[in-house]
Parts: structure tokens; sequence; C-alpha cells
């Protein structure tokens, strides 16, 4: 059933870097909205915050505030697992960007150029995926479509901004203490919760979240398990590298990968102009491939340096960059709630499946 009003929108993690472009990408994109509630935590309540023209007072997060709500835009944060509950339970739709529940068999992953079929299997609860997951499979959906991947090798090359606002003024506060001879202790990198930091600048940290048992961290084990649940092809062999570097803003990543059927660096270009959210940057002799500095602020995410590998005849070895913060997390949100406004899948009184 197709909604015939705007839906009532809430943000929850209002003041924190995914949720301030949440709410931005919300003005930008013109999203309909009926009302608009903004919601952080108890030392953040009582803040403002303008969109559209109108000015919003946070207010604190607690269970009553989704009643009347169509749907919830959760920034992250362990905060997901206490209210997405208690927000489905009160008829809203969460579109939750923590990893909470993104593994969760009952709640789909999207990414909407991906996969959008999968939204309607929603029981209240969309996940989205990790950013640096999306920002692979928008460079190889389209070559997964010219033929099925076998082998994925990746090395990201990630921003502070996806440690949120402290990594990126832990960043900005090393850099001044390095310029001005004074010494700086390192508390946010590779996490707050470990019991030892180093420091990102002039410097590149091998680790993001805490090792598992197969000495693999947790960021590079959800590139692998998001990836087969998202393509729904668990045969796909992963290995990935998650590296953190000296970069405000916009995530890196060299990818290779084989396929089934040999493919020229041609067609994959071909694929990937043609498909939507991608943007081809490559002319190696004009010094043209993505950077950071270019991507970031800019919704697609660009692919460059494709070439064929010099000894897998199927092999590819690409390098994609996207903005972190945008596709890698608020947009992608976004374009899920737009997805569902389109087909009615938030309307509150049209049920579930």
């Amino acid at each position: 059933m197709r909604m015939e009003r705007k839906p009532n929108i809430a943000v929850l993690g209002a003041t924190g870097a995914v949720g301030q472009e949440l709410i931005r990408l919300l003005e930008e994109r013109r999203f309909p909205i009926g009302s608009l509630k903004l919601l952080a935590s108890s030392r953040s309540a009582g803040s403002r915050i303008s969109c559209a023209g109108r000015e919003y007072t946070v207010e604190e997060a607690v269970p009553g505030s989704f009643e009347g709500i169509d749907i919830a835009l959760f920034a992250g944060g362990s905060i997901s697992g206490v209210l997405a509950p208690e927000a489905v339970r009160r008829g809203a739709v969460v579109i939750d960007n923590s990893s909470t529940y993104r593994m969760d068999p009952d709640v789909p992953l999207v990414i909407p150029e991906i996969n959008p079929e999968d939204i309607a299997l929603h029981h209240g609860i969309i996940a989205n995926p990790n950013c640096s997951t999306i920002i692979m499979l928008m460079a190889l959906k389209p070559i997964y479509d010219l033929s099925p991947i076998r082998r994925i090798i990746v090395s990201t090359y990630q921003a502070v901004s996806g440690a949120g606002k402290e990594g990126i003024n832990e960043l900005y506060d090393e850099v001044k203490a390095g310029l001005s001879g004074t010494s700086y202790e390192p508390r946010i990198l590779p996490s707050a919760s470990l019991p030892v930091h180093y420091p990102i600048a002039y410097n590149v940290i091998p680790q993001i979240d805490v090792f598992l048992d197969n000495d693999y961290t947790k960021e590079e084990m959800k590139m692998v398990n998001e990836t087969h649940k998202i393509l729904h092809d668990s045969k796909i062999g992963i290995t990935a590298t998650a590296v953190r570097v000296p970069v405000v803003r916009s995530h890196a990543e060299s990818i290779y990968i084989e396929t089934e059927s040999a493919l020229t660096a041609d067609q994959i270009r071909r694929a990937l102009q043609d498909f939507p959210g991608t943007q081809v940057a490559d002319d190696p002799s004009r010094m043209v491939y993505p950077m950071p500095c270019d991507t970031s602020g800019r919704d697609d995410v660009y692919v460059g340096r494709i070439r064929a590998d010099l000894a897998e005849p199927r092999g590819i070895n690409l390098w994609a960059s996207g903005d972190q913060i945008r596709k890698g997390a608020a947009l992608n949100a976004i374009q899920i709630a737009e997805a569902m406004v389109r087909s009615g899948l938030s309307d509150r009184s049209s049920g579930r499946n």
C-alpha cells in the first residue's frame, strides 16, 4: 500500500557525525517529512539543529520517543540494541547503521543499488551495511553481474571519520601537537575500548576494531560476512585487511578479484560507468584515479586503476574510493528510506511481513 501522507521521521544520534549527515541529506534530497524528531543521549539533549529552514531541539532518546514515528534513522552505536525493538514495538521501521542486527537472519542487510528487493523482507528493522562493505560492493556488483566473483582480496585505507567525531578530533590534535613540538597521548585509535592506543598522525594502523580468534579483526570479518549476505552468495572466498590512515574523510580500497569468466578491463569500465552510484575515474596516462580528497562530500563511489592481473587470466585489480559518512553510512540509509516511501513499505497502516 502506498503512503498517502508524508512519513514522520526520527533521527537517533542526531548530534554525531553520521546523524548530522542524515539531517543534511534529508534537507538536500528534499525527503518528504511529515514531522521530524531529533534524538540523542541526555548529554546532547537541548541542542538546537536546523533542517529545511526550521530549527529543532534535540530530545533525549527514550522508548516513548518513537510514538507516532514511521521511519527511525539510527546513526549507530550500542543503543540500537536497546531502542530499536522499542521503536518497532511502537510501529516504526528502523533503519539501523550499527552492527547490531546486520547478521541477524531476520533482518535484511541492504544496499539499494544492489539488493533493493530485500527491503520488503523486513520485520521492522533494516540494517545498513558496514561502510567498507558498501564501498567495495558498489565497485564489485557491476562486475559480479557480468560474471560471478569467486575470490576477493581487499585492503582498506580507512579515514578517521570511521571512528566518529572523536577520531577526527584526535587526528587534528595530534597534527597540532606535532607541529608545535608538544606531546599528545592518543586515546581513541585503533579503538577507544582497547587498553593500548596508537597515534594516527603520520602513521597507519593495521587494526580497526578488536581481533577475533582467527586473528582477523571484527571490521575485516564484517566485510566477509556482509558480502556473503548481501549478494546471497556464500561461495565467494574473501580475505580482508582493514587499515586506518591519517585521512579525515572518505575511505579507499585496493581490491583484487577473480571471476568465473575472463573479463577485460574495458568491459569492467563500461559496466561500472553504467551502474547507478558508481563513477569511473581511470586514465593512467593523465594520472587520473580516485582519491579521498576528491570523493569526500560526494555521493558516488569512484573506481579506477582497473587492470588485468599479470599472473591470473581471470584476475582483475582495481581501486575504489567513497565517502564513508555519505554513501558508507547516511546516504545509504536515506536511500533505503526513499525506496520504502516509493513502495509504501513505511506505511504504518499497511502492516509488515
